[in-house]
């Protein structure tokens, strides 16, 4: 058993850890305080949760407890990570890694220096679905992967008052891009490495409402693989989430997203595989989840793997980093009008 304390309530996605994590004891997770900047907040969720509400430092400084979960504002992120390292907690850290690129990189360093247990947290990895896809595309049966899209949809446009939701308020986050298009970045960066280069348009189609709430990146890598990920803020209802083209046949995934999942009809399986010898369609044993909050709550389980030494970080501190640049690499492209490398030290300016 392992004791954790939250620092920072802000992102939406901790209720579904602190849920699974009290409704499931043998998961070994034993939340003990919270603390957030927003005092409303941190009084709110701590009675909810049943937290002992704490300032930062009496939570780095508390020797009983050897975890932290970092779900603050994007931010803040590297001032609590580091924080954290300095005082030897194994850290688990919501996505994206930081807003800066130097940001991150200073977070790298503090994990490594310090020698602690690390995982950010990208769902996307402990989906089942992806991890089946990983698998055929790592066992080769396939053969070569030419093209793979991920369409990554949220329908924040439909959300009251989100556009004053510090999601899109530059002092607290990039933008919705560059917070939410993390996902599907960091799953090409886990499915197939870091691109050579990386093109992409970002624009606003919902004026006066989420800045950068539409884009389309291509990612080129040097066997010729193209990968695209197509992002939109705006987006109501969805079928297919994924798919891709290789040597010896194609994928299809469906319902992989917030509005996807929604509006699933369940027609489809969550994914299909055709392959060129069978002349057939192959339907995985999957079903499309009835709620995106399903996809949520499934990282729970292997996050309190990993702070329990039973599994490696979901996502090591370096990994994350690599997707910032990316995400970064895109914003740049759409700046410049043209490609540019995640190698470029010009994203650590933005």
């Amino acid at each position: 058993m392992i004791s954790l304390a939250v620092l920072g309530f802000a992102h939406g996605h901790v209720h579904a850890l602190l849920s699974q994590w009290s409704g499931h004891p043998e998961y070994e997770v034993n939340v003990v305080a919270g603390w957030d900047r927003n005092e409303e907040r941190q009084k709110e969720n701590c009675e909810k949760y049943g937290l002992q509400a704490m300032t930062q430092e009496e939570i780095l400084s508390d020797q009983d407890i050897q975890a932290v979960l970092i779900c603050a504002e994007t931010a803040f992120h590297c001032e609590l990570a580091v924080k954290a390292a300095e005082a030897k907690k194994k850290i688990i850290l919501y996505k994206p890694m930081a807003v800066k690129l130097r940001d991150s990189e200073k977070i790298v360093k503090a994990v490594e220096e310090n020698g602690v247990d690390f995982s950010a947290a990208f769902q996307m990895r402990c989906d089942p679905v992806n991890l089946e896809i990983k698998e055929k595309l790592d066992s080769g049966e396939m053969g070569k992967c030419f093209y793979f899209r991920r369409r990554h949809g949220l329908s924040s446009h439909l959300w009251g008052d989100f556009e004053n939701s510090w999601h899109v308020d530059p002092a607290l986050n990039r933008d919705i891009f560059a917070d939410d298009s993390a996902h599907p970045v960091d799953l090409i960066l886990w499915l197939f490495g870091m691109p050579r280069y990386v093109s992409c348009e970002i624009s606003t189609a919902k004026r006066n409402f989420i800045k950068n709430d539409t884009a389309v990146a291509v990612m080129r890598y040097d066997s010729g693989l193209l990968c695209e990920v197509s992002f939109s803020a705006v987006c109501s209802a969805a079928e297919i989430t994924t798919e891709a083209y290789f040597e010896d046949g194609a994928m299809q995934h469906y319902g992989g997203d917030q509005p996807a999942a929604a509006s699933n009809d369940n027609t489809h399986p969550a994914v299909r595989w055709y392959k060129n010898e069978d002349k057939k369609w192959i339907n995985s044993a999957l079903s499309v989840p009835s709620a995106q909050s399903d996809r949520i709550a499934g990282q729970a389980k292997p996050l309190a793997e990993f702070l329990n030494g039973k599994r490696p970080p979901v996502c090591t501190a370096r990994e994350a980093h690599d997707a910032l640049r990316i995400v970064l690499a895109c914003c740049q492209s759409s700046i410049r009008g043209s490609r540019v490398s995640p190698e470029d030290p010009s994203l650590f300016l933005l």
